[in-house]
C-alpha cells in the first residue's frame, strides 16, 4: 500500500517504513506529524483511489531536521561588469512514514462507527414505520 502526498508545494509518493525529506516542518526529533492532503491511496487489492473519494491520513514521526548542501548562484553579464555571487541552503524535515490509513482500515476513528450506527437506527426506524402502517 501507498499514498501520494502534498506538503510544502510539492507531491511524494509514500508507503509505510519510508524516509522522506520534506520542507521544513515546525516540529522536534520524535515528534509525530499528519499529512491529510493526500492526492492518491493504492487500495489492498491494487486500485488506485483518487479525487474527492481519497480520505486517508498519513502519519510519520519527524527523525531529522537539517539544511541541504549549499548551492552557488553566479549571475554574470558580459562587457558590463556585472557579477553577483551568493549561496543558498534550503532546510529540510526528514519524516519516517509509519501509517496510512484510511475508511477501510482497521485504524479508522470512531466517526465512522457512529455514521454506521446512524445508519442502522435509520434503517430500524423505517421498518418500524413500514410494520405500524400494515
Amino acid at each position: 500500500m501507498y499514498a501520494i502526498i502534498e506538503t510544502g508545494g510539492k507531491q511524494y509518493s509514500v508507503a509505510p517504513g519510508d524516509e522522506v525529506r520534506v520542507e521544513r516542518l515546525d516540529g522536534d526529533v520524535g515528534d509525530r506529524v499528519e499529512f491529510d492532503r493526500v492526492v492518491a491511496v493504492s487500495e489492498q487489492d491494487g486500485r488506485l483511489r483518487t479525487g474527492d473519494d481519497v480520505t486517508a491520513i498519513v502519519s510519520g514521526t519527524i527523525s531529522s531536521q537539517g539544511r541541504a548542501k549549499k548551492i552557488h548562484v553566479f549571475k554574470f553579464k558580459r562587457r558590463k561588469m556585472y557579477r553577483r555571487r551568493i549561496g543558498h541552503r534550503q532546510s529540510y524535515t526528514q519524516v519516517r512514514i509509519d501509517s496510512i490509513s484510511g475508511p477501510g482500515d482497521d485504524t479508522e476513528d470512531d466517526s465512522g462507527a457512529e455514521a454506521a450506527e446512524d445508519a442502522s437506527e435509520a434503517s430500524g426506524a423505517e421498518a418500524a414505520e413500514d410494520a405500524s402502517e400494515a
